[in-house]
This record gives structure tokens, sequence and C-alpha cells, in this order.
């Protein structure tokens, strides 16, 4: 019987590795963690599985603790992963909903049964997390780079959680739990490829270490932006999305222009929206060096649409003073950070910046 025979609605009914009575203990302080660490990412266990766990932490027969441990996690693990003896790593899919948001982080369960007590940290790749761009040696001319047809197989980040509460490496514990975090940029369904090791050469033959996920989405929430000028007027501005973990939306790693992936500012007009999962938001705005920088808290709520109203505060006019502001050496390409997939930064998509930091004069060198 293997641990990793896991349909997707049932969990095993003769939960395996046995952990001895030794072992019970740190699972049980392992398991704390997981439920913690899900707090501080923002998807707590379900208040009926919390009080379970609390329940089984206290059971005087520690097999039937661990057998109740794992039948309370293991629904909420999207891999399962088995070290062997021999250090070698394969995967399964366990039974958790493979349900991601566009434009936002979910978080899994993986279950790791580490038959070889390893200590590395277990590390997770995918095919659909690989770069959408990459950086030339030399300035003078763009290298080849990811060709547009890659682009819509690129469409996620897929990164193990390993901060505080839990830690960086595995225990070396026989059954321990993990926690893997993953971006979606686009809605609808994707598949995408998982593959795990815990340091090089350590994936099982046979392609045993990836797991292909298909994976549907929940639309995100077209949010809206009013933007007004010290004179009440519609303008452009910068803006910085942050949830309270300090992750930058959307995710920079996946932009497309117009939005670029080498700052975490995104520019829009009033009226146009940005597309963010339901949730807290810290925005940081603003229009240049001749604007305050302001801050606003907001709530976007589970409803396909929602509107938020931006007024931007001026602190000076230079042009008053007969000073004028302008950018006249923008590299449209060249630059390693202007490369592929969009082939260069355009003056149309270069417009948005000018007009959002307020400058009079921009000048794309195409």
């Amino acid at each position: 019987f293997s641990a990793l025979a896991m349909t997707t609605t049932v969990v095993a009914a003769e939960p395996v590795p046995i952990v001895s009575d030794a072992e019970f203990q740190p699972l049980v302080a392992q398991a704390k963690r997981i439920v913690e660490a899900l707090d501080v990412l923002g998807q707590p266990l379900p208040e009926a599985d919390r009080a379970r766990l609390t329940r089984a932490y206290a059971m005087s027969e520690h097999a039937a603790g661990v057998k109740e441990i794992q039948a309370i996690l293991d629904p909420h693990c999207l891999i399962a992963v088995q070290v062997n003896p021999e250090s070698r790593v394969k995967a399964q899919q366990g039974p958790a909903r493979a349900r991601l948001v566009q434009n936002g982080w979910r978080v899994f369960l993986v279950k790791v049964q580490n038959e070889a007590g390893v200590t590395a940290a277990l590390r997770a790749e995918s095919p659909n997390a690989a770069p959408l761009y990459t950086r030339s040696t030399s300035s003078a001319e763009p290298k080849p780079t990811v060709p547009l047809s890659e682009v819509p197989q690129r469409w996620m980040d897929v990164r193990m959680y390993d901060e505080r509460p839990l830690y960086k490496t595995l225990s070396g514990l026989i059954l321990e739990y993990r926690l893997i975090q993953i971006y979606s940029r686009d809605s609808g369904a994707r598949e995408a490829k998982i593959s795990f090791n815990v340091g090089q050469g350590t994936q099982d033959l046979g392609f045993r270490s990836d797991v292909d996920v298909l994976f549907q989405f929940e639309p995100g929430v077209a949010l809206t932006l009013e933007i007004h000028d010290e004179n009440g007027k519609p303008a452009m501005a910068s803006f910085e999305f942050r949830d309270r973990l300090q992750r930058v939306y959307p995710a920079q790693s996946r932009r497309l222009a117009p939005d670029f992936f080498f700052h975490p500012q995104i520019y829009r007009n009033d009226g146009e929206t940005v597309n963010l999962p339901p949730g807290r938001y810290e925005v940081t705005y603003t229009r240049g060096p001749e604007y305050k920088v302001l801050t606003k808290t907001i709530d976007v709520p589970n409803l396909p649409t929602y509107r938020v109203r931006f007024d931007l505060e001026r602190w000076i006019k230079l042009s008053k003073f007969n000073w004028f502001s302008g950018d006249h050496h923008v590299h449209a390409a060249g630059c390693a950070h202007y490369e592929s997939p969009t082939e260069g930064v355009k003056p149309e998509d270069m417009m948005r910046h000018i007009l959002g930091e307020d400058l009079n004069v921009g000048c794309v060198l195409s």
C-alpha cells in the first residue's frame, strides 16, 4: 500500500508511513506550524478542521492520532511526494481541488513521505513557470529569447513556502506536510507540469517526480479606477497594489506590455481596469515627483466588477517657473530589461509612463 494512493475524493483508510510514538509529538508540532502558516498566508483551515486537529493532538493513542491528523490534512493536499530510501523523489496528485484564481495566489498542502530522512529543501519547478524574459550579456543587441508562441504556456508561478513559522528544509521526519503557492495569470482551464526534487539528481526515473495537474480558475475582479488630478480632471497615474504579505499585483514575473516586469508599479488612466482577486490591498499611488505619494487601503469584494476612486494631490507645479520635465533618452530596444516577448518597448506603451509620471516631454529611441 502506498501513501500516495489517494483518490480525488477519499483519503486512504490505512495511512502510511507508520509514525512511531517518538515521532508523534514532532508531527503534532509540525501540523501546528502548518496551520499557523496558512493563517499568515490568508488561507486558513476551516474551523471544523482546526477543531478536529486540536482533538487529534490530545489523543493518548498515538497511532489513532497520526491517522486522524492525516485524515484532516490529506484532503487539502494538491500533491503527495515520496522520498524513497535512495533519496529518489516521486510525486502524485492528491485529493485537493485544483482551483486557482486569476491574477492571484492559492496555497495547497504537500504531503511528504520521507523514507530517507532527507533534511534538504523540497523544491518545486515547472516549465509553465519559466521566465517570460531573458537578459543578454550585452546591451548592444537583444538576444533571441522567448518566442511569442511560448507566452501562453508560461502562465503560472510556483514556489514552496519556507518562511516562518515553517523551516526552509525538510525535518527528516518520516511524515510531514509542506505548503506550495501557485499564481495564475490567466483564467479558464490550464494544465501545468510540476516537478519535485530535494537536490540535483534526486528525481525518480521515468518522470515519476512530475505531476500533470489540470487547474480550473475563478475569474478575478475587474477593478475600475476613477482617477482625478488636483483640478478634478481625469488623469493617468502610477499604482502599486500589494497584499498584506507585500506581494505585488499583478505579479511582475507574468506581466506583458503595457505593464512591465522590471518595476512594481503599473500605469492606468481614468476609467481603465486592473484585474485582482478578492481581498484587501494597500495601494500606493502618485503621478510623478510633482505629486504627493499617497496610500489607500481597499477591500475588493467577490464581485465581477468594482469601482474605486483615487484623488491625486499636487504639491508643486514647476512649469509655472519655466521648468519642464522630460525623459529624452528612452531605450525602446537593445537593453537587457526591454527584451522579448514584446520585442522592445513601444512608444504607445511608454506614453503611459510619460503621462503617469506627468512628464512634459518623452523621447522613445526606436
